[in-house]
């Protein structure tokens, strides 16, 4: 209870407590109602972006707009330190792929050094690469027209690398070329600040597609199943790691019938209602709960009225 006292204590002197890593450390499931909806309007109505923040974000997402009226939100993350931490190599040069295990091996917080590639992407925990993105969304239906804001940090490879996804969708936009430098000088030095205006983007965008399951995905993802299951395609990338490479060894030859296959794949994978997912069966102890989904990812069903679950 000393604890308690404690934060009451800075409560009353401060009015504002930061508990630092506290997300992750949350129960998702087996709490009472009204504590889940707390959380839901603690998330998404208590809470704001500043008002420079806010106010650029609704512009950018006017702007996308004005171009087209629609838009799709691809959170691309190919960034050297993603790559690196998660030691995914697929498609790199023998010196980009030394690059990143130097980085990896000179983090000392990263805990895994040694990693297998390969057996990352077969099990699916690799980011897909720009030109992963661009087969995954012609395959899923998208015409080349399709607007596209690119959410993402500095993509490793450059222009080079990004235009393995242009060469299927050349319209391509980036924050950088939505708003002027003097728009974004503000928030420059801040790399938070920065990814709050994606978020925003990503919100308001009428398709939102991740291509890795990272902490911003997956608020964003709960946060557009909160204001109404907006579309999310959150791709089964183990899945399509296998009908990659099936495309790539001409196992697969028509291309009409790789995009059957990953839309079959993908139908129920498009932010439709459906309860959150427990933990995996037959694991105990703290375990279970790295398995389960997180509450911040699908609030469902405590904070969203709804008479169809999937």
């Amino acid at each position: 209870m000393g604890y308690y006292k404690e934060m009451m204590q800075l409560w009353n002197d401060h009015q504002v407590i930061h508990v630092a890593k506290s997300d992750s450390r949350l129960a998702n499931n087996d709490l009472p109602l009204d504590i889940q909806r707390l959380r839901c309007r603690a998330l998404y109505h208590a809470l704001h972006f500043s008002p420079p923040i806010e106010s650029l974000g609704k512009k950018l997402v006017d702007r996308l707009r004005m171009r087209s009226g629609k838009y799709i939100a691809l959170h691309l993350r190919y960034e050297k330190d993603m790559l690196a931490f998660t030691g995914c190599t697929s498609g790199l040069t023998d010196a980009e792929s030394e690059e990143l295990r130097i980085m990896r091996e000179n983090t000392k917080h990263w805990k895994v050094k040694d990693i297998n590639s390969t057996e990352q992407r077969i099990g699916g925990f690799c980011p897909l690469t720009p030109k992963e993105v661009g087969i995954f969304l012609q395959a899923i239906g998208y015409p080349p027209s399709t607007l596209i804001y690119v959410a993402s940090g500095e993509i490793y490879g450059g222009d080079a690398r990004l235009s393995e996804l242009m060469s299927f969708f050349p319209n391509l936009v980036f924050k950088e070329k939505l708003a002027t430098k003097e728009e974004l000088n503000a928030f420059a030095k801040h790399a938070s600040q920065s990814a709050a205006l994606d978020y925003i983007v990503s919100l308001e965008s009428d398709v939102f597609v991740p291509s890795y399951s990272g902490n911003m995905a997956r608020a964003v993802e709960g946060h557009r199943r909160f204001l109404g299951h907006r579309k999310t395609i959150t791709p089964d990338r183990k899945g399509l790691v296998r009908l990659f490479d099936e495309l790539e060894s001409g196992q697969l030859r028509e291309t009409s019938s790789f995009s059957d296959l990953v839309q079959q794949m993908h139908k129920n994978r498009q932010g439709a209602p459906r309860k959150r997912k427990g933990p995996s069966p037959g694991i105990k102890g703290k375990a279970r709960f790295r398995t389960e989904e997180s509450f911040y990812e699908n609030p469902y069903p405590e904070c969203i009225c709804s008479s169809k679950v999937v």
